[in-house]
C-alpha cells in the first residue's frame, strides 16, 4: 500500500530527480526510472507493489484527462481520420507482426504471442505525453503523437480482453467480438458524456474555483470509474469527459478565475502521478531476470520495433496523396516516439496466475519498457532537435 510516508520519501525523491535532469538536460521520465531502480537495491527500499489496480484507478485517470483537458477539439477534428487509422488499424498490424515474430522465433504458443502481441501494442500515453512535454515539442507533430496514443490504447485494451478471455475458454464469435468492439466504445463515449455533462451543468451554477477543481476530479475519475463498472473503456471514457471539460468549460461554464485555477492543479496532479508511477515502474524493473529470458527479450524487441515502424509508415501512406499528409520527418517522429510504458505493464500484471507463461510475459513486457524508455526516451529529444521540432537550446 501507498502509505503517506512512502508517497512522501517518493516524491521527495521525485523533486530532487526533477532537478537534477532539468540541470543536466535529461528526460525526466528516464531520471525516475533511473532512481527506482536505484531506491529499490537499496535496503531502506519501501515495499510498494505496481499493480494494475494501482495503474488503472490511481494513476491513468488524471494522466489521460489531464492530456485530453488541453487538446483543441477543432485542430482534433481535422486530424482524426489520421489519429484514428493509426489508433485502429495501426495497433492490429503491429500486434500481428509482434505475434507472429514471438511465435516463429520465440517458440511461444500462438494464444501467448497473441496476448504479447496485443498488450504491448499500444503507445502508452503516460510515457509519450511525458516525454513530448519535457522536449517542448508544439503544433501538429505533439498533437498527432498524443491524441494517438490516447486513442490507440482503448484499441490495444479491447483486443487484449478478447485474447484473454480466448486463451481462458471462452467461445467468442466474429459477431461477438463485433458486439464486443461497439459495446465497448459506445460505452465509453456515452459515460465519458453523460459525467463530463454533468459536472459542466453544476460548475456553471458556481464561480468558486475550488468546487470547480472539486467538479474536474469527478469528472476525471467519476467517468473512468463508472466505465469500469459497466466493463467498457474507461480510458476512452476518461479521454472523451477531458475533452468536452476542457472545450466546452471554456466557453463559460467554467468562470475566467476557475479556469487558471483548473489548468494549475491538473498540472501538478500531472506532476505527481507521473512522478510516482515512473519511480515504481524503475523498482520493479530492479527485481526483474532479463537473462532468464534473454533470447526472447531480444526478439520481442526487434520485432515489436519492427511492428511499430512498418504500421506507422503504412497508415501514413493513406494519406500520402490527400491534405491530411503527414510529413515525412513527422513519420519518423511517429514512429521512434511510440514509447511503451505503464499501460503495457498493467496489462501483463493483469494476466491470470494460472495462464501459461504468464512470468514470461510479465519479464518480457518489462524489458520492452525499460529499452523503450532508456533507448527511445533518451534519443527522441536528439531526434526531435535534428528533425528541427526543437530549436538546439531546448531539452
Amino acid at each position: 500500500m501507498l502509505s503517506i510516508e512512502k508517497i512522501e520519501l517518493l516524491l521527495l525523491i521525485a523533486a530532487v530527480v526533477a532537478m537534477l535532469a532539468r540541470r543536466f538536460r535529461l528526460p525526466y521520465s528516464v531520471g525516475l526510472v533511473f532512481a527506482g531502480i536505484v531506491l529499490a537495491l537499496l535496503p531502506f527500499a519501501p515495499n510498494i507493489q505496481l499493480t494494475k489496480a494501482l495503474i488503472f484507478n490511481a494513476f491513468l485517470p488524471p494522466l489521460i484527462f489531464e492530456a485530453a483537458f488541453y487538446i483543441n477539439w477543432q485542430e482534433l477534428r481535422k486530424d482524426l481520420p489520421v489519429v484514428l487509422t493509426l489508433a485502429t488499424v495501426g495497433v492490429i498490424l503491429s500486434a500481428g507482426i509482434t505475434t507472429i515474430g514471438m511465435h516463429y522465433l520465440a517458440h511461444w504458443e500462438w494464444m501467448t504471442s497473441l496476448l504479447f502481441g496485443v498488450l504491448i501494442a499500444a503507445t502508452d500515453p503516460v510515457s509519450v505525453i511525458a516525454t513530448f512535454k519535457e522536449a517542448g515539442v508544439h503544433g501538429r507533430l505533439r498533437q498527432l503523437v498524443e491524441a494517438e496514443s490516447l486513442f490507440n490504447d482503448s484499441t490495444a485494451a479491447v483486443a487484449f480482453g478478447i485474447a484473454i478471455a480466448i486463451a481462458t475458454g471462452g467461445d467468442i464469435s466474429p459477431m461477438g467480438i463485433a458486439q464486443s468492439l461497439v459495446v465497448t466504445i459506445i460505452g465509453g463515449l456515452a459515460c465519458g458524456t453523460v459525467v463530463a455533462g454533468g459536472v459542466l451543468l453544476l460548475a456553471g451554477r458556481t464561480e468558486d474555483h475550488l468546487v470547480e477543481i472539486t467538479f474536474t476530479t469527478i469528472a476525471a475519475y467519476g467517468s473512468f470509474l463508472l466505465a469500469e463498472h459497466l466493463h467498457v473503456s474507461g480510458v476512452l471514457a476518461t479521454l472523451t469527459a477531458g475533452l468536452i471539460v476542457g472545450n466546452i468549460g471554456s466557453l463559460g461554464a467554467i468562470s475566467d478565475k476557475g479556469r487558471e485555477a483548473v489548468e494549475s492543479f491538473w498540472e501538478y496532479v500531472a506532476f505527481v502521478a507521473n512522478s510516482l508511477i515512473f519511480l515504481l515502474m524503475g523498482m520493479l524493473e530492479a527485481h526483474q531476470n532479463f537473462v532468464s529470458v534473454l533470447i526472447p527479450v531480444i526478439i520481442a524487441i526487434l520485432f515489436v520495433t519492427l511492428g511499430r515502424a512498418i504500421s506507422t509508415y503504412l497508415c501514413c501512406a493513406f494519406f500520402i496523396r490527400s491534405p491530411l499528409r503527414v510529413k515525412t520527418k513527422h513519420q519518423h517522429v511517429l514512429f521512434w516516439g511510440g514509447l511503451r510504458g505503464a499501460l503495457a505493464l498493467a496489462l501483463a500484471l493483469g494476466l491470470p496466475p494460472e495462464l501459461p507463461y504468464r512470468n514470461e510475459i510479465v519479464t518480457v513486457s518489462f524489458a520492452v519498457v525499460a529499452f523503450s524508455i532508456f533507448i527511445q526516451g533518451l534519443t527522441i529529444t536528439p531526434l526531435l532537435r535534428a528533425m528541427g521540432e526543437i530549436s538546439p537550446s531546448e531539452t
